[in-house]
């Protein structure tokens, strides 16, 4: 069960569009092997959507995930592998609230 969602907003930072497509394959490969980790541990996508509007990122990533700590670590792997060298990015994380009780929570 995934109780936390993870929503990362991104767009590519100008270098990005210097790389060669060799080197962005190579980039790319290792953040869907993260990925593919993250999901192996009960971590869930939801999806990747573009984003049109009034925004400063291209897309938006949403994830679910059984704990805080679980996307803690998830990000740290991808700040490791060099994601935001190549990419701006916005994170929210969201925790599931309780079921409600008959009252109104702001």
């Amino acid at each position: 069960m995934t109780d936390t969602v993870w929503i990362h907003q991104a767009r590519p930072r100008p270098a990005w569009y210097e790389l060669d497509s060799a080197a962005k394959d190579k980039l790319l490969k290792e953040w869907r092997h993260l990925d593919a980790q993250a999901t192996e541990t009960g971590a869930e996508s939801l999806g990747t959507y573009s984003i049109r509007g009034q925004s400063d990122f291209s897309t938006v990533e949403i994830w679910g995930f059984r704990s805080p700590e679980d996307v803690f670590y998830f990000w740290a792997d991808r700040i490791e592998a060099n994601y935001a060298s190549w990419f701006a990015f916005s994170n929210q994380l969201g925790v599931a609230h309780p079921a409600p009780t008959g009252t109104r929570e702001p």
